[in-house]
């Protein structure tokens, strides 16, 4: 339930939809742009749009129990439903798609046509009516385990009651958002701050907004390093990302998608024998390729990837979702293991992560 100095602040979301179209993510970028506002809603109800009884009543249940209702609906009803809930509200639209009472509101968005209508207009609206200010706190995770996460949630949560988070998690990355009212002691908030650090430190590589490849980049400019990136499994993932920061031209030497077992001996000096005795997906051929790459001198740093994102695992019978991932200066090497979950996909995006992450934590 949404809070604003202790009283409820109750919002529900009606999407009409077409009952035969199981496709959420339209309906998940309205979620999440709300959310980013510190609006969270109370309920949320997928209804035919066919169905005028099924969306009568959802409507009628919006103005009894709750506040603030929003509907999310074909721009081609529109004119319709705002008839419908004018009546029921004794109140009208205004041009941009908002109605007010004296305690309600109703707003209105379209998923198949121009919104005048932005999700920062509903933030003005409702903070105006709450009085409401937020604050807000980013952390930036990789790898972080969900119990660990939602222990230190609640930890933070039993300190500074008031909290509200917005937590998002791709491919092993988790992006937090935690607001707060300005009217929140600044105590208790740096207290749930260092809650959040202590909590999941290992996991943490940035406290502000920014992707892993941009911290990363920013690592490597202060450290003045430049990095090399062998790649089999991951397609370029990795390099991808680097490349896609602005000014990464500054630390970034190279990068290869070896896939091959010759491109594997011929770019990068692995052994045959290696490949043979232990195989591409090994500890002992991930070593060899950052090896390489630093044998070539023109980068102070090195990360390798090797796995199985399948479909299928290889000959070997090695379980798809094995990956080791091999990160290494001109002072040590280190090799790391994991078995991945998921699709081809999932597989190989996490790993991606994962050796940007462990880079990161290398030259920290």
């Amino acid at each position: 339930m949404n809070m604003v100095d202790g009283k409820s602040c109750k919002i529900c979301l009606l999407i009409l939809k077409n009952a035969k179209v199981n496709n959420f993510e339209d309906y998940s970028n309205l979620i999440d742009s709300f959310a980013g506002f510190g609006y969270y809603f109370d309920k949320i109800s997928y209804i035919a749009y066919d169905s005028s009884e099924e969306i009568s009543r959802a409507i009628k249940d919006g103005k009894s129990n709750y506040e603030n209702i929003v509907i999310y609906c074909p721009k081609e009803m529109e004119a319709a439903l705002k008839e419908y809930i004018s009546k029921l509200y004794l109140s009208q639209f205004n041009e941009i798609g908002i109605l007010k009472t004296a305690d309600k509101h109703a707003f209105m968005f379209y998923y198949n046509g121009v919104n005048r209508l932005r999700v920062e207009d509903v933030k003005n609206v409702l903070d105006a009516k709450y009085k409401l200010k937020f604050g807000r706190m980013y952390v930036r995770a990789m790898g972080a385990p969900s119990k660990a996460v939602n222990k230190t949630l609640e930890e933070m949560s039993a300190v500074c009651p008031d909290l509200r988070f917005n937590i998002s998690k791709k491919y092993g990355d988790c992006r937090m958002e935690i607001l707060y009212s300005v009217k929140t002691s600044k105590m208790l908030v740096d207290e749930a701050h260092r809650i959040l650090i202590s909590g999941l430190n290992d996991y943490i590589y940035a406290l502000e907004d920014i992707t892993l490849a941009e911290r990363l980049v920013q690592l490597l400019k202060l450290r003045r390093m430049k990095i090399s990136v062998a790649e089999s499994f991951t397609g370029g993932g990795v390099g991808k990302a680097l490349v896609e920061v602005s000014g990464v031209s500054e630390v970034y030497n190279e990068g290869l998608n070896t896939y091959s077992n010759e491109a594997k001996m011929r770019r990068l000096g692995v052994r045959n024998l290696t490949l043979k005795q232990y195989g591409a997906v090994s500890e002992q051929t991930a070593y060899e390729m950052v090896q390489g790459l630093l044998n070539d001198g023109n980068c102070d740093v090195a990360v390798a990837t090797t796995g199985i994102a399948g479909p299928k695992s290889d000959n070997t019978k090695k379980p798809v979702g094995l990956a080791y991932i091999s990160v290494g200066t001109r002072e040590d090497i280190s090799v790391y293991k994991f078995n991945l979950k998921g699709g081809r996909s999932d597989i190989s995006n996490t790993a991606t992560n994962l050796a940007l992450f462990l880079v990161y934590k290398t030259l920290k």
